[in-house]
């Protein structure tokens, strides 16, 4: 309330004798107006029409130059006009007269706020006013007393002492400006246009007043207006403002007259009156503005009702069409207020007990605005709402902190964890200065979305509503009363039905709910009927008689308590007369009922029911009267909230806001942005896209787009979908996407359709600004692109393939468009502006340009064709920076982005009209594939799984197309690998290497993929390798590469190259110890092949004999350095990866693979492979130090096998038909194997010596001599074989001589074995080497 400053010397205005002498004429004015006869002529000895009148006149007269004004109580000058004002006797004339003199003391400011008795005197000039009646005087004259009345009214408002008004004075002033505003429907234009204006002056006066307001302390006690009027307060507050605001609304319930709060008049329905008041409510707004913000628990439950059941009403349509635009109106002059969405989403929305305000303006404002089936005019209310529409997403957009989108993309920051029932969500929201408040406010607003699905799962079945308050942890397990009394209570669109039965079910757990939901009730200071109505307002009663009385016993009890009256003697009483009140209520209101109950009958119903005493009848009587001419509702079935705001209503509201929350001042910085879009984004953005859709005019359509450029910059918290879904309306608003649209079709509409290149235009624009937050769009956003570039309107990209040389043309222009090109009419340089309405107003500017065809010095009119223009037009849109720069996308829309190119370049879900456009898409898609890519190179693991998903997925689809998936996806995939093993600017992941070389493996390994794309799989190899094959860490690669060599190389095509890519390999500086073992394996498979040419196989023979040279480099180097990692023997064999690689082991490898050769069908590959097989073994002797274990080894799991081998190859063909060539053949090679044991024994027999088991191998070799020696092979291979033998063991004996190993000692094992064991194969070899 208004603090009252010390008292202090008043001056007035005019000094003291001029206020004198206007006083002094005043009253000579008046008197001579009393005097005056009915005829209007002037009787000198007339006696006075009132002689207590006149000598109070001319009393004041004979002191008014005898005081002094600024210490005189201004009741004594101003009594004696008043009396006169009041007086029913005077003629209108002298009525006039006195209203006159008091203005002119009020105007003049003659007193003021500090002067004494100023109090008093302000209510007697209110009081005298309201109390003035006219009821014998002309039309005419009534006019101009009643404009006179007004002015002074308002008048006092305007002096200084107006501010010690009272609010039930206030209410005075209002009710009696609004009666004469009513009384001037059918009288003067004057009068009319008169009051009017002094209402409107007098709102905006006690509006005005609120910065002189204290705002009410936290446990401020608010007192009663008889307090006031006692004047223990001085000066009106803002509970008179919530009262005049009650009684603006009330004016506007159409078809519905609401009793108006005590001190103002009655309230009619007249179009005309609601217009009017409509003005003045949005006056009080306008002035009020944020200081009624600093009186929140006075004015939240009334703003809110006046959302709800005035401007949504009006609004929705439920009175007449102007009305409608006025309240639509007023909606967006709310939402163009910085900090009234959030306020409106925080202490609404998020409420449990209040309405979804926001939501519904929303609702409102998408219903109003959406275009009418087949209408490509919109009217004038659909274009206001539509206005209103991107007013919010610019409001939005606009007040996002440009610090908060850093974090924008974090999912979690929007995942809220409920794992239990909170109570703190059921009580007031913190401050927003608190650090939970915002996480309090999401949760808040979550329990309250849930609530509502609870409640529809409640009207469907009981008992799964229960559960889902348990499963959602919207009630405590088990509930408690208080849980489940709360949301019978608070919750909309409940079945009121099933509300009440279960209330009144006679379970005690049911009691326990219908006594906490009572005592959400506040039922102090208000009349039975009231509180009855309000109860029942909120179920339906049920028709049970027992279950009814359960439920009022309940209420009766309440009441009984918090009756303020004392009336009722005990709660029995209570019950009793709301028994009384339903059945007076059936009998009134039933229209069955013929024969209504009276007044007196209903009295004598309820006597003696006080404890045997009467209730007063004064009590009954205005009951009666209320239940008679205002029925409770008692059957209602609707679960929604009332549609007009009634007397009970307003009541329990004002009763509810002294108890209630305060309003919550907060703005965006609180980091809502993302519940609050998602509250209204649904069928608002629908509606924005429709209009765009539906709509001719140009203008709107750039409005449109100005609204879609504000939702995507909303949507970057949280809401991809929102993107989503605007991108893919876009697209097919482009047309691009239709099936049944040929190529002439599209180009013909392009040229001529403006709304086609506007939605082309935008949707690039979002696609390049807002791509980080897309993601399922991607696939149409592509299928655009692809659209362009088959009816040949896609530009040049600009995209670099190949270390910023290449470029990719398409639409036959092969111009490098840079990122930095400052050619870009839609794309300025990226700033913090982005998404205000500066930046969006700049971008609608651009779009305007562009379709009007000029951009800047350049003047597309000037161009030769339409293709030019066109072709100018796309370069606008800067489709190739999608690409390029999709470093700045999200992972998540990266991953997308990518499923969606390699989706479109494996066919699916195309349609194409020739082989060669396919393959042409097919090679663009990947190109782009490729481009983004290199351009996320830092971040390769983070989407390359995704993808490697969509190329498995797709390998498990059969594709009918001349251009199999698999032949599609190798080459770019190993261009990928080049990528990334490239070691230029960034440094390449072991991990991102086996990833993409994880993809290659897996189209490799589909079926008939070798044979089908051969050529390309060893010219991609091969590029890999002499390209980067320095890069190539992991074994597992190297395998898959010298794999595919090897399998690529059985086609006669690839052979070749195959050959020279593994002879360059093992030649040249990338080979490695593992990716030798692999390359031995392949040389053996190309060699062994039928395929390949003999001149090759000898070749590859070759290949094999000079790789030992690398061999006995890395032992050389080992022992020279052991120390360096890169020599010591560590490197996993991925065949065992518990073994080491040596160069022992890979030496061994080598000779093995040589000495398979060696049984070859072709008798040169042999011959060549034992010819190898001696070098290495030779140069293994004198560089590799190879120890006697090793050595041994050799001779027994290599040698000696391969020469058996073909000992038993030989038998083979011998017993076969037609086999003697062969058999030969093979003879041939065995008796060079024999020597070549025999090389092999004599270079390595002193290691062999130094073995224990020298002596069994020894015995071995001879028994095996034995076997072959006896052996028939045949014709006269047997002849050639059975002669050679005994050389090659002479041979041998020779070198063990030679040696001293072997020397005649009788009693010697080895001699001793050796003799009889020669003797048996070559009797005279002994005597001839051993004479005796």
């Amino acid at each position: 309330m208004v603090t009252v400053a010390t008292a202090a010397d008043h001056k007035p205005r005019l000094n003291q004798v001029t206020i004198s002498c206007m006083l002094n004429t005043e009253v000579g004015a008046v008197l001579a107006v009393i005097r005056r006869n009915r005829d209007h002529t002037f009787v000198a000895s007339a006696i006075p029409l009132d002689d207590h009148l006149v000598q109070s006149l001319k009393s004041l007269r004979t002191i008014i130059f005898c005081i002094d004004w600024s210490t005189t109580n201004p009741a004594i000058y101003l009594s004696p006009f008043l009396d006169v004002i009041q007086s029913d006797d005077v003629p209108a004339a002298a009525t006039g007269a006195a209203l006159s003199a008091v203005l002119k003391i009020l105007q003049f400011g003659v007193f003021d706020d500090q002067s004494p008795g100023a109090f008093d005197a302000v209510h007697l000039v209110v009081s005298a006013i309201t109390s003035c009646r006219l009821e014998r005087t002309e039309s005419s004259t009534e006019d101009a007393i009643l404009i006179r009345m007004l002015q002074v009214l308002l008048s006092l408002l305007r002096c200084p002492a107006g501010s010690l008004l009272t609010d039930h004075a206030i209410g005075t002033i209002i009710s009696t400006c609004f009666q004469v505003v009513q009384q001037s429907v059918n009288r003067d234009d004057l009068l009319q246009r008169s009051a009017r204006h002094v209402m409107h002056e007098v709102i905006q006066i006690i509006f005005s007043h609120l910065p002189d307001i204290k705002p009410p302390e936290p446990g401020t006690v608010y007192l009663s207006e008889l307090e006031e009027d006692l004047g223990s307060i001085r000066g009106y507050g803002s509970r008179c403002m919530v009262a005049v605001f009650n009684f603006l609304c009330s004016l506007l319930n159409v078809g519905d007259v609401v009793n108006a709060t005590e001190g103002y008049g009655p309230t009619g329905t007249d179009e005309d009156a609601q217009l009017f008041t409509l003005a003045l409510i949005n006056s009080a707004i306008e002035l009020g503005g944020e200081l009624i913000g600093r009186h929140p628990r006075s004015l939240r439950l009334q703003l809110e009702a006046f959302f709800v059941y005035v401007l949504l009403h009006i609004g929705s349509g439920a009175s007449e069409p102007h009305l409608q635009e006025v309240a639509v109106e007023s909606i967006i002059s709310f939402c163009r207020q910085p900090t009234f969405i959030v306020e409106m989403f925080v202490n609404f929305d998020c409420d449990p007990t209040q309405h979804n305000v926001l939501e519904e303006i929303g609702k409102l404002l998408s219903k109003t605005a959406y275009p009418l089936i087949n209408s490509t005019q919109m009217t004038p209310i659909q274009i206001q709402a539509f206005n209103g529409i991107v007013q919010i997403f610019t409001t939005i957009a606009d007040s996002i902190d440009s610090t908060a989108t850093d974090n924008f993309n974090d999912k979690e920051k929007y995942q809220l964890d409920v794992s239990e029932y909170e109570p703190a969500l059921d009580n007031g929201l913190p401050q927003p200065d608190s650090g939970t408040w915002v996480e309090f406010v999401r949760k808040r607003k979550l329990r309250k979305n849930k609530t509502m699905i609870a409640a529809h799962h409640y009207n469907k079945d009981e008992k799964k509503g229960i559960e889902y308050l348990k499963f959602a942890y919207l009630v405590a397990t088990p509930p408690e009363p208080t849980h489940l009394a709360r949301f019978f209570r608070y919750t909309p669109g409940l079945d009121k039905q099933k509300i009440g039965d279960y209330l009144g079910d006679p379970d005690e757990f049911n009691i326990q709910v219908l006594k906490e939901f009572t005592e959400t009730f506040d039922f102090t200071s208000v009349i039975l009927d009231t509180a009855l109505r309000t109860f029942l307002e909120t179920f339906r009663l049920p028709g049970e008689a027992q279950k009814i009385q359960r439920i009022i016993e309940v209420f009766s009890e309440k009441f009984f308590k918090q009756q303020s009256l004392g009336i009722f003697a005990t709660k029995d009483a209570v019950f009793l007369l709301c028994y009384s009140l339903i059945m007076l209520n059936t009998d009134h209101h039933n229209p069955q009922v013929k024969r209504k109950m009276t007044e007196e009958e209903f009295i004598k119903n309820n006597r003696a029911i006080n404890e045997g005493l009467d209730l007063p009848r004064e009590y009954l009587s205005e009951l009666y009267h209320s239940i008679s001419t205002n029925a409770i509702a008692l059957f209602s079935q609707n679960g929604s909230a009332p549609k007009e705001l009634n007397a009970n209503l307003w009541s329990e509201l004002i009763r509810r806001s002294h108890i209630i929350d305060s309003f919550i001042m907060c703005d965006f910085k609180h980091d809502l942005i993302h519940e609050i879009f998602a509250t209204i984004s649904g069928p608002s953005v629908a509606t924005l896209m429709t209009i765009f859709d539906y709509t001719n005019d140009e203008e709107i359509r750039s409005e449109c787009i100005e609204g879609m450029i504000s939702v995507a910059r909303i949507a970057q918290y949280g809401q991809s979908n929102v993107l989503d879904e605007l991108l893919s309306c876009l697209c097919k608003y482009t047309t691009l996407l239709n099936p049944y649209i040929c190529t002439e079709d599209i180009q013909a509409e392009f040229n001529q359709s403006v709304k086609m290149r506007m939605a082309m235009l935008a949707l690039f624009t979002i696609a390049n600004r807002f791509g980080k937050l897309v993601r399922g769009a991607w696939k149409n956003v592509i299928d655009c692109i692809i659209k362009l570039r088959r009816i040949n309107l896609l530009p040049s990209l600009g995209i670099d393939l190949s270390n910023k040389s290449a470029t990719l043309a398409t639409a036959g222009s092969t111009t490098t468009i840079h990122d930095k090109s400052d050619s870009s009419v839609i794309f300025p340089s990226l700033h913090n502006g982005l998404g205000t309405s500066r930046y969006i107003s700049g971008m609608i500017g651009r779009f305007s340009q562009i379709l009007s065809l000029e951009t800047g010095a350049e003047s597309m009119i000037n161009m030769n064709s339409e293709s030019e223009v066109n072709l100018k037009l796309m370069q606008q849109c800067r489709i190739g920076n999608i690409f390029t720069g999709s470093g700045k996308l999200s992972e998540e829309s990266l991953q997308h982005l990518g499923r969606a190119l390699i989706f479109v370049a494996s066919g699916k879900g195309q349609k194409f009209t020739s082989v060669s456009e396919e393959q042409d898409t097919i090679l663009f898609c990947y190109d782009l594939l490729l481009t983004v890519t290199s351009a996320n190179l830092h971040r390769f693991m983070a989407f390359w799984p995704q993808f490697h998903e969509a190329f498995e997925t797709l390998s498990q689809y059969t594709i009918m197309s001349p251009h199999p998936f698999p032949e599609r996806a190798i080459a770019p995939l190993f261009r990928i690998a080049g990528k990334i093993l490239s070691a230029g600017t960034t440094p390449h992941d072991k991990q991102a290497e086996e990833a993409i070389f994880k993809s290659i493996q897996l189209i490799v390994t589909i079926e008939n993929t070798i044979d089908m794309c051969c050529d390309t799989l060893v010219t991609s190899v091969k590029v890999l390798i002499v390209e980067h094959g320095g890069s190539i860490q992991s074994p597992a690669l190297w395998k898959l590469l010298i794999k595919i060599l090897a399998t690529s190389g059985r086609n006669p095509q690839t052979v070749d190259e195959a050959i020279e890519t593994l002879n360059y390999l093992m030649i040249g500086p990338h080979l490695t110890r593992s990716s030798y073992m692999f390359c031995i394996a392949a040389a053996f498979s190309l060699a062994v092949q039928k395929t390949t040419p003999l001149e090759k196989s000898i070749i590859i023979l070759e290949l094999l004999g000079k790789s030992i040279n690398p061999i006995l480099q890395w032992h050389k180097s080992s022992i020279s350095d052991p120390n360096n990692p890169d020599n010591n023997d560590s490197e996993d064999n991925t065949d065992d990866p518990g073994s080491i690689i040596t160069p022992y082991h890979l030496f061994m490898k080598l000779v093995d693979a040589i000495g398979n050769l060696s049984l070859a069908r072709r008798v040169e590959i042999r011959n060549k492979a034992l010819i190898e097989l001696k070098c290495c073994f030779q140069s293994a002797e004198e560089s590799l130090d190879l120890s006697p274990e090793k050595c041994l080894s050799c001779f027994k799991n290599l040698v000696l096998p391969m020469v058996d081998n073909l000992h038993s190859k030989t038998i083979d063909y011998s017993r076969r038909d037609n086999m003697e060539r062969e058999t030969i053949s093979f003879g041939e090679t065995f008796r060079e194997a024999m020597e070549f044991l025999a090389d092999f024994y004599a270079l390595f027999l002193t290691q062999l010596w130094q073995n224990d088991d020298f002596m069994t191998s020894w015995l071995f070799v001879l028994r095996r001599m034995d076997t072959w020696i006896k052996t028939y092979y045949g014709g006269e291979c047997t002849m050639e074989i059975h002669a050679h033998i005994p050389q090659v063991l002479k041979r041998m004996l020779e070198a063990m001589k030679e040696k001293g190993i072997l020397v005649p000692n009788e009693g010697d094992p080895l001699w001793d074995s050796t003799e009889v064991q020669t003797r048996w194969i070559a009797p005279n070899i002994i005597d001839e080497l051993f004479p005796q």
